[in-house]
């Protein structure tokens, strides 16, 4: 009917942009961010490389099972609903608040915390050390204030609608692949 057409959800997502939301959340900031103390911890490079396929191998047999659960329950929610089917709801509720009150935000926050350290790499007045508050129990520093400036700008982008969600996903995995393809030719 037409009112079931109004309600559902409607499919602007193309092949690309699913295969770069995927390959985005898959490829991550970690392997930029992690590489370097891994290698201390590790000792050589080709443990390290050991570590990553590993890591790989893992990851798709991860992306196929949950392939294999989306294709039995098309549903939106994801990790909830296939968490409500094995579990039960209250399992699924206590996750799905997780994710938003501590696993989501903690993972925004490290990233953001991530890209104002590199960035203060890249121009130093956006450091650490560049102090810009201190009450004595609480300071501010550039470092800080970029973290926040990346999530307020991305959520703003994003809240904007799919289609600007999607250009920004897209351009930061090509990014991101094109980064490790450079790390792979060095």
């Amino acid at each position: 009917s037409m009112a079931t057409d109004m309600t559902g959800f409607k499919r602007s997502l193309t092949l690309l942009d699913a295969v770069m939301l995927v390959a985005g959340s898959m490829i991550g900031s970690g392997i930029f961010i992690v590489s370097a103390d891994m290698l201390r911890q590790l000792g050589s490079p080709a443990w390290m490389i050991t570590a990553w396929v590993v890591s790989g191998v893992m990851t798709v047999l991860a992306a196929l099972s949950y392939g294999e659960l989306a294709a039995m329950m098309p549903k939106a929610g994801g990790q909830y609903v296939y968490i409500q089917r094995a579990f039960g709801r209250l399992p699924a509720f206590m996750y799905g608040w997780t994710v938003f009150t501590v696993i989501q935000t903690g993972l925004i926050a490290a990233v953001a915390v991530a890209f104002a350290k590199y960035t203060a790499v890249f121009v130093p007045a956006l450091g650490e050390g560049v102090i810009l508050l201190d009450l004595g129990f609480l300071q501010v520093n550039a470092s800080q204030l970029v973290a926040i400036a990346s999530v307020v700008l991305l959520t703003a982008f994003n809240a904007r609608g799919v289609r600007n969600g999607k250009l920004l996903q897209t351009s930061f995995t090509l990014a991101k692949i094109i980064a490790l393809l450079g790390l792979i030719a060095a």
